[in-house]
């Protein structure tokens, strides 16, 4: 398969998280590749206040400011990394974050922080350049689902009513239907 190209990313952001359902994301980890299937994903900009970039520009945000194809990766609750795609153009504050996995050959990915967890996406993987052909995390073209749900994302209190989250339909693995 091959990895998809900046332009994927640089697209708007609820395109981009609809779009990544089907496709693969790939861990590389000494010389073994982890992949699964993304299922579920959620978008997220700077226009709206649930977005980490919603105050603008910070440390901890920064990656999110860079051009689309970058990990954007946050740490949460003190106990919990969740990993981002980041989307649009440099200076746009946007992401999808990646909430589930189908796994092909391994274990413990419907969420998104088992997701990291299971693939070992910690804070020192963020910044990385998805489409750099030595990246440790890319993502790879998949199969296009046949039905995609739109629905309100998850664990968040603003903007709770925005139906930006995606799944695929009647997959097992999604973290909540």
């Amino acid at each position: 398969m091959s990895r998809l190209k900046r332009s994927f990313f640089k697209k708007n952001t609820l395109t981009v998280a609809r779009n990544l359902l089907g496709c693969v994301l790939c861990r590389k980890i000494g010389n073994t590749v982890f992949r699964g299937i993304i299922v579920e994903t959620e978008a997220y900009t700077q226009d709206e206040p649930s977005c980490h970039a919603f105050k603008g520009l910070t440390p901890r945000c920064e990656v999110m400011f860079r051009e689309g194809g970058h990990l954007y990766v946050y740490f949460t609750y003190g106990m919990h990394h969740c990993m981002n795609v980041v989307t649009e153009k440099e200076g746009r504050g946007c992401a999808v974050l990646i909430r589930a996995l189908e796994p092909l050959g391994f274990e413990g990915t419907n969420g998104p922080a088992r997701l990291c967890k299971a693939l070992n996406i910690t804070k020192e993987l963020n910044g990385i350049d998805l489409t750099s052909e030595d990246s440790p995390v890319w993502i790879e073209r998949g199969k296009k689902p046949a039905e995609i749900v739109e629905t309100t994302r998850i664990g968040i209190k603003l903007a709770a009513d925005y139906p930006w989250r995606f799944y695929i339909k009647d997959n097992a693995w999604v973290s909540r239907k």
